[in-house]
């Protein structure tokens, strides 16, 4: 059983800050747990946006604070989400996040990450893996 939680693990390698300077993530589940995904609470800032295209992963993601709009690049419908709401990523799609107000989420992805991952300049997650363990 692992219980820990995201208060403890601030400051460590598992709270990652973009290089863009966009958002942060305190990844409290990850590969190496070897649950077969990873959770994360992720903060995006007020007045950004970040582009994003989970190539090699699927997405799920509960708001459950502030307010943002995502636009589907493949459809160019765009959806409010705010509190409550849960979008999924199940088909790779490019998309992009306007933060209106700091949007506080909480972030589920199949395979699991690292903790290393950040966007590269496509916005996709490279596919990073953890050595089997013998």
């Amino acid at each position: 059983m692992i219980v820990r939680s995201f208060k403890e693990i601030e400051g460590t390698d598992r709270h990652v800050k973009s290089a863009s300077g966009t958002w942060e993530s305190k990844r409290i589940v990850l590969a190496k747990e070897r649950v077969g995904f990873s959770l994360h609470e992720t903060i995006l800032y007020a007045g950004t946006e970040t582009s994003m295209w989970y190539a090699n992963h699927i997405e799920a993601v509960v708001c459950v604070e502030g307010e943002a709009e995502l636009t589907d690049h493949e459809t160019g419908r765009t959806h409010a989400i705010t509190p409550g709401t849960m979008y999924l990523l199940d088909g790779h799609e490019r998309h992009t996040l306007r933060v209106k107000k700091d949007f506080r989420c909480i972030c589920v992805f199949n395979p699991p990450v690292t903790g290393r991952e950040d966007h590269d300049e496509n916005g996709v997650y490279p596919l990073l893996t953890e050595p089997e363990e013998v």
